[in-house]
């Protein structure tokens, strides 16, 4: 990968952080229920107040113009929404003319059918939501989700040349138990794996205080088990890693809980309805949907230097007994996490 020439005028925010990476959720809709992502019952977006591709991908070229070299796709589930490939097909045409990397984020379910068209797309990392090995333990978390569906589309990626890194939400009570495994089976295949911890965003039906699982506490467990070497690698997102000596792989931990990293944030995340969240963590938006749609380039060009303006230095996610409610209301399939 090489890199993309310093644009005029880059997307810094008000405490001198380089925004380079956009995530761009394509749809709110997914056909799992994952317990800590939705509500089982969830009212979605109605079609006509979705982004077209079309005005996708003007948002994310203006994105391009002004220095993002990474984009990410998101949902809900990216690959249910009809027609999806025709987008990554055009977004991966950027690679290499400002864009450096186009990535999906998916739970696996149509891999199958959209491997190859992937890779041929310019796609080549995949990250894959996957909480547990266990079929029952599966069905349970996603309410509705075959995990042979998900292993047939792990294999068609991996057979299609896509690189995978298995995302697990480490929840007490739920999975915990489960973590050598999976990290031993998603490094014996030559993925990486890393471990997320749950965060409070909108109502889902669980008990989060229960279920909260500090990495720290996590990390600790496992490096009694194996030996780490912290690693400077970066993928433009928030996960620290480390390699595992007994498994030859990679280990990630995401932690926006009990340690965040915000002095570090590069990105901002694009509703499906074209919603410009400046951190997950906090409501602050800017409507790129109507800038574009009342002013084209140039008022959405206004619209992102008024969101550099805007973007908080950091979240402050809390989670106990005295804060029932989420911490935010949007549930995570809003944002794509």
């Amino acid at each position: 990968m090489t890199g993309s020439p310093t644009p005029q005028r880059p997307l810094v925010d008000s405490f001198g952080r380089r925004i380079s990476y956009l995530r761009i959720s394509v749809t709110d809709r997914c056909d799992f229920r994952c317990v800590y992502c939705m509500a089982e019952d969830m009212t979605f977006l109605p079609k006509k107040d979705v982004l077209s591709f079309e005005e996708v991908e003007a948002i994310a070229s203006a994105f391009i113009a002004r220095g993002t070299t990474k984009i990410r796709l998101t949902g809900g589930e990216p690959l249910v929404r009809r027609d999806i490939m025709a987008l990554v097909r055009n977004l991966g045409g950027r690679i290499g003319n400002g864009l450096d990397e186009l990535t999906i984020t998916t739970n696996g379910s149509q891999l199958q059918k959209h491997a190859e068209g992937l890779f041929g797309a310019g796609v080549r990392r995949l990250n894959v939501s996957l909480d547990t090995l266990d079929e029952a333990r599966f069905a349970q978390i996603t309410r509705r989700g075959r995990l042979g569906d998900v292993l047939a589309g792990i294999g068609a990626a991996q057979a299609a040349g896509l690189a995978i890194k298995i995302n697990m939400v480490a929840m007490r009570g739920v999975n915990d138990d489960e973590i050598e495994t999976m990290m031993d089976w998603a490094h014996g295949g030559g993925m990486g794996l890393t471990l997320i911890e749950g965060m409070p965003l909108g109502e889902v039906g669980i008990d989060r205080v229960d279920t909260y699982l500090p990495l720290r506490e996590l990390h600790d467990r496992l490096a009694r088990r194996y030996s780490f070497t912290k690693l400077d690698k970066r993928t433009g997102g928030p996960a620290r890693y480390v390699h595992v000596a007994e498994t030859g792989g990679t280990l990630g931990f995401i932690t926006p809980m009990s340690h965040n990293f915000c002095e570090s944030c590069n990105r901002v995340r694009l509703t499906a309805t074209g919603q410009l969240y400046l951190c997950l963590g906090q409501d602050d938006q800017v409507n790129l949907r109507d800038a574009w749609r009342n002013g084209g380039a140039a008022a959405l060009d206004a619209a992102l230097d008024h969101a550099m303006v805007i973007k908080p230095k950091g979240h402050d996610f809390v989670l106990d007994r005295t804060r029932a409610e989420p911490a935010v209301a949007r549930h995570m399939s809003v944002t794509g996490g």
